[in-house]
């Protein structure tokens, strides 16, 4: 008997291409993309969406089963990825495109979400205030084929990206 009982989760960390490898390939993960949401523009493409100025952020979307890896779970490994209290981008990455978000697809995943925010508020390791963004999903746009499963494509610029972006020593630092 096949499950079809997918649902998706839709996260902003900054770079898409630093954070599709975390979740990528994790039991009941059946597929992570990168791309484009939250902007004004149908259908915007990378060059745009770099400006800044579309409204979208760079997200991933990743389709999971629920029932062998849960919403919960996802948010446990989307918070290390981030920085929470930048809210001018994340890491060498400047711009509200890379702004950290969490969009939530039904009520379900806006408690959790709520809830884990509410968590990081009071039990995380910062001092300074969580900035991330709890919002509604809205249209998730794929980004082009070359931004698709960068980190197995370009594995030596995709390291050199994490440590030249001082994500993996902020990681490092503050969620070790």
């Amino acid at each position: 008997m096949t499950r079809k009982n997918f649902k998706k989760a839709t996260f902003a960390g900054g770079c898409f291409w630093c954070m599709v490898k975390p979740f990528d390939e994790l039991p009941g993960i059946k597929e992570v993309l990168s791309g484009y949401s939250g902007g004004h523009l149908t259908y915007p493409t990378y060059n745009q969406v770099q400006t800044g100025k579309s409204g979208h952020y760079e997200v991933i979307q990743i389709t999971y089963d629920p029932f062998v890896f849960s919403y919960h779970q996802l948010l446990e490994i989307f918070w290390p990825q981030i920085d929470p209290t930048d809210d001018g981008g994340q890491f060498i990455d400047r711009g509200p495109q890379y702004r950290s978000a969490i969009f939530y697809h039904d009520e379900e995943q806006k408690q959790l979400a709520e809830q884990s925010l509410l968590k990081m508020k009071t039990d995380g390791p910062f001092k300074d205030p969580i900035v991330t963004k709890i919002l509604p999903a809205t249209t998730f746009y794929e980004a082009e084929e070359e931004h698709q499963k960068f980190y197995k494509k370009h594995p030596k610029r995709y390291k050199q990206e994490r440590v030249q972006s001082g994500r993996d020593l902020f990681i490092y630092e503050n969620w070790s």
